[in-house]
């Protein structure tokens, strides 16, 4: 048996059940690891730490775990973590639902100022959205957009199409549903009814009917028998009812469910006191299984050797999934083309059906009747009636069988536009087989990097092709191996950028930042810009450096300029999609928090009294690149300063990209101008990329 690795409707079900005792916890911390694995740390009066995990990556799970199972905390947090830190951070946790009998869960979380919603999709590629409390969506691991539904931060969340929900299905509508299958019990159950493999073999076990049975065959006593081990198992699933367990082959981890299972009597069995718990320890024994199959070396204790074997072989499991997954996408893209090629094929039998199901339906004739007259169409044998397969009054669809092929017609749409969903879905598939085609090629880029690390790690050369001091013109595009160099510096964790004379200058991010960088960082020769657009950063001109002593120091009047165009270009002018604006400059004793008489300031305002120099008609413009000397790193600023300090750079104007996508499009590009992809991904990903763009959408400039 393949060992479990994504939980399932029926055990979502579950859980939904067991997270409502944990309602109230306070939220500590978010965590991100790996792009795909997200960690929330809670804690509660009563139980103390709480940690939540979900993850959607190869393994596609949402469950608490046992503090000891806590992975390390990562690295410098990435911007998806930070922002559900500032989110989250002090909110109540109001509990969480699961989406029809779908494996989607919202988590919903409150606090004094706003309200999040974290939706977890456990299914296909998976994916973790951020709202708000209208449910747009602040953030996403991934964008998605299809025709059927977009996820992308400023659109309004939507879930996927709705499926048929057994739980809350009447006998009535049960049978229907099943009767609607021109396949077996089991089959029906697993695909129609949305249970899966498993547990449609499970209550066909418990009803006591053949699992291979078909449904033509069916009678009132098999569907009576399986409705009735329906009902039974959603009980079980109720509060108290649960008693979850862990099945063994061999000391091997193969499944873990709420409820025992008549279907894995032979297997070994643990019994947990929580579903949650059993999940934790499954996937924890899962991992020491993999690493155990895998023969992989234990890392001896106290050595700095970089575990290259892991990485290698994380890349290779990689490959192989994105083979398995671009297998088959010719052949359904194929069959999408024919059934759209024999709706005009067989256009007028087509119109004939779609015709008179609305005809029908204008008159308010019910479903039931209209697939009774196709029935009595099919004994008179009437073409139109006997290409009729099913008919779904729920989802208003009709399945017609044409030669070998059954295809789904939209009853509210004519012939053209069903033909025209269905050449949407070949090109949608043949897309998607291209990004996995390019994805695929990513990644053997990856492995190949680790190879030849480990190769120069084993061959003595830790930091290999290091430049000597004597080297000059470097080409860094086309060398095959760029060493990192990273010393990360205080002023980065607001905006920044140095000016094309080599002054710093500074941005706030939010009002934090804002109240931060004058009462720390503002001094007596710097310079102080701000426009007279609303959300603007507040922007400080560095004449000195933070440990040097204050002095008077000329500053150039390009320096000026970049650090007025940062400030506009930061602003919500580039928001609302504007070209240009006005900023002005004031030295730092113009600049109070002390309100005029009768005035309030908000956290982040502040007022400036005294003359204003002002620049205007300021243009926005910001350009994004990859500095490789003296340190390596992401840049971003004005484009005259950052042309003369990267390696090569994007020029970014507004545009329709949100920020997220306009990240991933830049690091796409920079991984296509450098030889060694593995340097920019390890210096420049989407992440890194994103601190730099302003808000809004952008497009590169041409």
């Amino acid at each position: 048996m393949d060992q479990k690795r994504e939980l399932t409707s029926v055990d979502l079900a579950a859980l939904v059940t067991e997270f409502g005792a944990y309602e109230g916890a306070k939220v500590d911390k978010a965590y991100l690891y790996d792009d795909d694995l997200l960690r929330l740390k809670m804690r509660d009066f009563e139980r103390g730490r709480i940690e939540l995990m979900i993850e959607v990556g190869e393994q596609k799970r949402a469950h608490l775990l046992a503090p000891e199972h806590v992975p390390d905390a990562p690295g410098r947090p990435p911007n998806f973590a930070m922002m559900l830190r500032n989110r989250l951070s002090g909110a109540d946790f109001a509990g969480v639902e699961q989406f029809e009998f779908d494996r989607i869960l919202s988590f919903h979380f409150t606090r004094e100022d706003q309200d999040t919603i974290i939706v977890a999709e456990l299914f296909g590629q998976g994916n973790i959205a951020v709202l708000n409390e209208d449910r747009e969506v602040i953030s996403s691991l991934e964008t998605v957009r299809l025709k059927s539904r977009t996820v992308a931060p400023g659109s309004i969340y939507e879930f996927p199409s709705s499926r048929f929900h057994p739980f809350k299905a009447s006998y009535e509508q049960f049978v229907a549903k099943m009767e609607q299958s021109d396949t077996d019990l089991v089959r029906t159950l697993a695909t129609q009814l949305n249970f899966g493999g498993l547990y449609a073999e499970e209550l066909c076990t418990r009803a006591g009917v053949e699992k291979a049975k078909d449904i033509d065959s069916a009678t009132d006593e098999d569907f009576e028998a399986l409705y009735d081990a329906l009902g039974r198992l959603k009980e079980s699933l109720n509060p108290g009812n649960i008693d979850p367990r862990l099945y063994t082959e061999d000391d091997r981890p193969v499944d873990v469910t709420p409820i025992p299972l008549e279907e894995h009597a032979e297997f070994d069995t643990e019994a947990f006191s929580t579903f949650n718990d059993a999940l934790d320890e499954y996937f924890m024994r899962l991992e020491a299984d993999d690493a155990k199959q895998s023969g992989k070396p234990k890392k001896s204790a106290g050595s700095n050797r970089p575990d290259f074997e892991e990485r290698i072989e994380r890349q290779q499991r990689i490959i192989e999934q994105q083979e398995q997954a671009i297998s088959g996408f010719d052949e359904r893209a194929d069959a999408e083309r024919e059934r759209a090629e024999l709706l005009y094929r067989e256009y007028d039998l087509v119109n004939d059906i779609l015709s008179t199901v609305r005809g029908a339906r204008d008159e308010g004739v019910p479903w039931r009747e209209i697939e009774a007259k196709f029935e009595e169409g099919k004994e008179r044998e009437i073409p139109a009636a006997e290409a009729v397969v099913s008919v779904d009054g729920s989802t208003a669809t009709v399945t017609i069988q044409i030669d070998d092929y059954t295809i789904d017609l939209d009853t509210t749409q004519g012939v053209e536009h069903n033909a025209d969903r269905l050449y949407t879905e070949a090109k949608r598939i043949a897309e998607k087989k291209e990004g996995a085609l390019a994805a695929i090629e990513d990644t053997r880029e990856e492995l190949a990097s680790v190879k030849r690390q480990r190769d120069e790690w084993e061959a003595g050369d830790a930091e290999p092709d290091e430049p000597t001091d004597d080297e000059e013109d470097i080409d860094w595009l086309n060398r095959q191996s760029i060493p990192v160099r990273k010393n990360e510096q205080w002023y980065e964790r607001f905006r920044w950028f140095h000016t094309s004379d080599g002054f710093l200058v500074i941005g706030g991010r939010n009002a934090d930042d804002n109240e931060e960088l004058v009462k720390k960082y503002l001094d007596k020769s710097d310079l102080f810009f701000h426009t007279q657009a609303h959300g603007g950063p507040i922007t400080i001109l560095k004449a000195t450096g933070p440990s040097e002593p204050a002095r008077d120091v000329d500053i150039p009047e390009q320096s000026k300029k970049e650090a007025a165009q940062f400030a506009v270009s930061y602003s919500s002018v580039w928001k609302d999609g504007r070209f240009a604006d006005e900023a002005y400059m004031v030295s730092k004793d113009q600049v109070s928090k002390t309100p005029e008489s009768g005035e309030y300031l908000e956290k982040g305002a502040f007022t400036i009294r005294g003359d204003r120099t002002y620049f205007k008609k300021t243009e926005v413009g910001v350009a994004v690149g990859i500095r490789c000397e003296p340190r390596t790193e992401v840049i971003g600023g004005p484009p005259s300063a950052i042309k003369g300090q990267a390696e090569t750079y994007i020029e970014l104007e507004p545009g329709q990209y949100a920020q997220n996508d306009m990240a991933k499009m830049c690091y796409r590009e920079f991984r296509e101008r450098f030889a060694d992809t593995s340097f920019v991904r390890k210096v420049a990903s989407p992440d890194k990329i994103q601190e730099f763009l302003p808000p809004g959408g952008s497009r590169m400039r041409d």
